[in-house]
């Protein structure tokens, strides 16, 4: 089976990077008149009507909670995204400097509010008040506070509440609550920024819908439907994926149309098709893109979630596993043998605004050993704000060239006002898989070294037989062979393969082979043939934060017009 996939949704390719000069200048300038709208009078007018009638429906958030969490937050400690805020028992976090920017769009978020609201009548009661205190400094309008990062999380999390704190509140703060709801669930559906999130923001707008009873709630549900069914066949690929690319991001939507399906169906408005259509092709995907340690896979911004969320997202499916090798569409193949597992990227990155997390890391692999996760990759996600150095090539298990990389995202005023677009990436990749009795054959090529002059070929056998995984890495002139006798140059590239952080490894005495092991104990062997071997120190991230672990380098030299190679092999240590 061959798979060809091109960037060819890449509005501005590296010969044109004027053009996302010019884009980030009309950006800038769209942006600053959306600000000036979003904070004037009659914006805040067109808004606050209909004046919203009550509340209706009660959504199901499939996601977990925590109410441990929430009465933590009771007792004066509100921690979130690694950072921690002592208030007291009632302390107001909105009127108090965050510990770090993570935290204050967490806090925005209202991320707190389902585990706070799931510790009883206390944590309801102490919820009303935190949102009273949002609501007095921020309640009109705020750059920060309101934009589409913060806005729309707060609205899902306010939608999925408001019944629960409603039974807790007066007719003043409930009064107040669905105001904030309805002028909030309005203003979401005019965002037209990040597109990327666009589909998440239009089923956010439509749950708000559904819990705001009455016609004001009707009408924001129309008009969220509308928009959610023009986006959802384009952002939910055909095999499942999310068009970002992340298995993460596709987890996170699943929960969002789960949670929506249900709030159609209190109002009484059949679910349209194409939702639940997306809902059975998401499910799929997960079911796909968790390995076999029980974790996602993490590519293009996502996070190896672990095993309990990935089982809530699929509580409704009844199905079972789907017997699936590929997700064409999304461009990633996997690979089971009897103790290996492996799944590789094989498609170009996102382009353009769906980039914004998105790595420049084609080929990169993630190996699963006798369900040890010892071959993964840095593990960056967005929430590890400044460290998109992790989202370059040599922060994920492939190749890297020189101190170069396969793609860069975004900085300056390009990146502050388009987002950290990835460019000048991956155009063309090219899977060839063939299955047989005895093993996987899987052949990835791509042009992200282009700029160098190279091609990379990524050759992958798993043998069912012998259980053991052989690779091969080549680098060959991209425009086809050179003169060999042409002014000699040579670059230094490696084949790098990120340890989990709960593996680790050692160099035999032949200076070449690498014994791995992960949390069980069962030894690996890597074997090559390069020129020379190391294992440095890297980082991993969990949750935007950093952990330290290791990463063996395979390294040798290519020259560009002639090429070069690295073999390796990944087997069971005896015993």
């Amino acid at each position: 089976m061959a798979v060809k996939r091109s960037a060819s949704g890449s509005k501005f390719p590296a010969s044109r990077r004027g053009g996302v000069l010019w884009e980030a200048i009309g950006a800038e300038l769209s942006g600053h008149v959306a600000r000036e709208w979003y904070g004037s009078g009659p914006h805040r007018l067109l808004i606050a009507f209909p004046r919203p009638e009550g509340l209706s429906a009660r959504p199901h958030e499939p996601r977990p909670v925590d109410p441990e969490h929430g009465k933590k937050i009771l007792a004066g400690t509100l921690t979130l995204d690694g950072g921690a805020l002592r208030l007291g028992p009632d302390g107001d976090p909105f009127d108090t400097a965050s510990p770090s920017r993570r935290f204050a769009v967490s806090l925005h978020r209202f991320d707190w509010l389902p585990d706070l609201a799931a510790a009883g009548s206390d944590g309801a009661r102490r919820s009303l008040r935190l949102i009273d205190d949002w609501r007095r400094v921020f309640g009109k309008w705020n750059a920060f506070s309101w934009s589409p990062e913060c806005l729309e999380r707060r609205v899902f999390h306010l939608a999925c509440a408001a019944k629960t704190l409603a039974a807790e509140g007066s007719d003043a703060e409930i009064a107040d609550l669905t105001r904030d709801l309805a002028r909030q669930a309005r203003h979401l559906v005019e965002i037209t920024a990040a597109p990327a999130r666009i589909l998440e923001r239009a089923a956010v707008a439509t749950l708000a819908g559904c819990v705001l009873a009455g016609k004001p709630g009707e009408r924001l549900i129309d008009k969220g439907l509308k928009a959610l069914l023009r986006h959802l066949d384009r952002m939910v690929l055909a095999d499942g994926g999310h068009a970002t690319r992340s298995p993460e991001a596709g987890v996170e939507l699943l929960f969002d149309l789960l949670t929506l399906d249900d709030a159609l169906g209190q109002r009484g408005r059949p679910s349209p098709e194409a939702l639940s259509r997306a809902i059975d092709r998401l499910s799929s995907a997960a079911r796909f893109f968790t390995l076999g340690d029980g974790h996602l896979a993490a590519f293009h911004g996502g996070e190896a979630i672990a095993q309990p969320r990935i089982a809530a997202a699929l509580a409704h499916d009844d199905a079972g596993p789907r017997p699936l090798n590929a997700a064409p569409h999304s461009g990633y193949h996997k690979m089971i043998g009897g103790s290996i597992e492996l799944i590789a990227d094989c498609g170009p990155p996102p382009a353009g605004p769906l980039s914004v997390a998105a790595c420049a890391q084609p080929a990169a692999v993630e190996i699963v050993c006798a369900k040890d996760r010892l071959i993964t990759s840095c593990g960056w996600s967005p929430e590890a704000t400044g460290a998109n150095a992790f989202r370059l090539s040599d922060a994920a298990s492939t190749v890297s060239v020189g101190d170069g990389s396969a793609g860069r995202p975004l900085s300056g005023f390009r990146a502050k006002a388009l987002g950290p677009w990835l460019v000048d990436g991956a155009l063309q990749v090219e899977a060839k898989r063939h299955d047989d009795v005895g093993g996987v054959w899987l052949d990835i090529v791509h042009d992200g070294w282009r700029h160098v002059g190279l091609q990379h070929a990524r050759r992958l056998f798993l043998d069912a037989v012998n259980d053991e995984l052989r690779g091969e890495d080549s680098l060959t002139p991209f425009a086809g062979p050179a003169d060999p006798n042409g002014p000699r140059r040579y670059l230094p590239f490696a084949v790098r393969f990120h340890l989990h952080p709960e593996a680790r490894a050692s160099i035999a005495r032949d200076g070449k082979s690498v014994l791995i092991r992960g949390p069980s104990n069962i030894g690996w062997w890597l074997r090559n043939d390069a020129v020379d071997v190391e294992i440095a120190p890297t980082a991993h991230f969990d949750h935007g934060l950093a952990r330290k672990a290791g990463q063996i380098v395979l390294k040798s030299q290519v020259r560009p017009e002639v090429g070069a190679k690295i073999r390796w092999k990944l087997t069971r240590a005896e015993g």
